[in-house]
Order: structure tokens, then sequence, then C-alpha cells
């Protein structure tokens, strides 16, 4: 499923964390990892040593190609200089990338809640699954992962993670647990509340067969399914810490225009407050 990822770094503790896991899931794969450094050109056009600047990205890229390179991963490397998220972007687009690796800064308080700018953006705007680490408050994040988390609630934005989270599983044999949460704080006291409770409990019943299915016809050994009830996205962390997972999988909105800027409320708010990796996957678009 994966044969070129794309890790973009600036030497920071999180860009280096999300090295360690693109060189994993590298391995594993037999993907080629592209090593991406770039120096932001809004700042690197006004700076007076902005030659000095280009060749620090350059030995960046150079030491982190060769500590991958050791462990016998094929891999390239780029510099450039541009606006960070467009570069990357762009790289996604001209390089056949096909996964994305990227660290996030590990924060607690109100602060937790924000991503860094470049990461959001292109969470937001890739067309490609982007795995989004952090450095875990100094703790080590480990892997290879052996539990896989991918909430769903049958929707066509939810069901476009079931494929990668089933596959990623699969190559790392992992187990393979899918969660579906009725969200009973959209149902307000409303007395047709009961029959929409009802119609919202099918549903997530019909996702989680859904993902047993697809998982026994990959040839995955048996899926944990839970329903839940209450808030989605702090009803995936809770699941998240009381059963261990490593790595969760989960569907965006497949959008265009501005409203591709707007994540759903549910995955945005997992990929800022998770724990442990979060691989988004978005669902394709009618125009592909």
């Amino acid at each position: 499923m994966f044969e070129d990822v794309l890790v973009p770094t600036d030497g920071s503790e999180c860009a280096e964390v999300a090295v360690s896991h693109a060189r994993d899931l590298a391995t594993r794969y037999g993907a080629t990892v592209h090593v991406l450094c770039v120096a932001d050109a809004r700042i690197v056009e006004n700076a007076p040593h902005n030659e000095q600047i280009m060749e620090e990205r350059t030995e960046l890229a150079e030491r982190t190609c060769a500590g991958i390179a050791d462990d016998g991963v094929p891999v390239q490397r780029a510099v450039r200089s541009a606006v960070p998220h467009t570069a990357i972007l762009k790289y996604v687009a001209s390089h056949g990338i096909d996964l994305v690796v990227m660290g996030t800064h590990g924060r607690t308080g109100v602060e937790r809640y924000l991503l860094g700018s470049v990461t959001e953006k292109v969470v937001r705007l890739s067309d490609v699954p982007v795995l989004t680490v952090k450095a875990a408050d100094g703790e080590s994040v480990t892997y290879p992962y052996e539990t896989v988390l991918v909430p769903t609630d049958g929707s066509p934005g939810a069901s476009a993670a079931v494929g990668p989270a089933v596959d990623v599983a699969r190559t790392y044999g992992a187990r393979l647990h899918a969660l579906s949460v009725v969200d009973t704080m959209a149902l307000g006291l409303d007395v047709r509340s009961e029959v929409i409770r009802d119609r919202l409990e099918e549903s997530a019943r019909s996702a989680l067969a859904d993902v047993e299915e697809r998982a026994t016809a990959a040839s995955l050994a048996g899926v944990e399914t839970a329903l839940e009830y209450g808030s989605p996205y702090k009803g995936i962390r809770s699941y998240v810490e009381a059963t261990d997972v490593d790595l969760v999988v989960m569907g965006t909105h497949g959008r265009s225009g501005i409203d591709r800027y707007l994540l759903g409320s549910v995955a945005e708010k997992t990929v800022r407050t998770s724990p442990v990796p979060v691989m988004t996957v978005r669902e394709p678009t009618e125009q592909g």
C-alpha cells in the first residue's frame, strides 16, 4: 500500500520522532523514504545569511538520509526554499508519494488544541494519508504498532480509513480494533431522540460489521469491536488509553475549495489531542 513515504524534517525533536516512524514503516512495506527539508522562503529571502540557512537545511537532509540508509532503507533527499506546506504538497503530487509522516509538538493545557501550522495545513489539504506523531512530552513513542484502532460511523469519510487500517494491522501483525461512538450529545431532549438513537445504534453496528467483513476478506485475524456512547472524540481518546492503542487510523471528509480548510471536528480534535500517532485518510472526492 505504501511505496513512497515522505517525511519533512526541520531537525526538531518531534520531527526526529516522525523520521523514526517513517523508517519503520518503510522497512515493513519495502518503501522508499523521501526526506524533505524546507527553508521558509518568506524568511530566507530577507535573511542576511540565506546561503547559510540553505546549507544548514542541506546538511540536515544529508544527516537524516544517512541515518535511514544505515538501516538499509532506500532514501531520497530534497531541499527546497518555499512556503513549507506548499512545498510539501507539491512534492507529494510530483513524486507519487502515498504517505506523509509529520511531527507535531506534544503540548498540555490549551496549547494542546493547537497543531503546528505547517502540519495542520498538510493534514487538511493532503490527498494522501498523513501520519502525525508527537514527541510525547518527553516520553518515547514506541513502535512497532501492536494495536490499531479505526473509529467508524459508517460514513464514506470514515469508511475510507478502513482499508489502510486493515493493511497496516496486517503488515505489522497487529490487533485491529473498531470503535463506533453514538453521539448522545447530539440527541438532546427531543421526544424523537429514542427513535434517532435506535437508528444511530443500527448504523454503528452496521459500520462495525463492515470493518469485520473487510478484515476477514484481507485474512486478518479477529477484530475487537466496541459500541459506545457519548462524545465521539472523547470516546476515541478514552478507548485509546484504556486499550493501549498504538495507532489510530481515521477518515476525514473529501472536500474542495474553501471547505477543504475545515476538517471534521472529530478528526481534528483527535489529531490535536491524541497521545498516540494518528493517520488521517481523506475520503476521495467525486472528481477522483
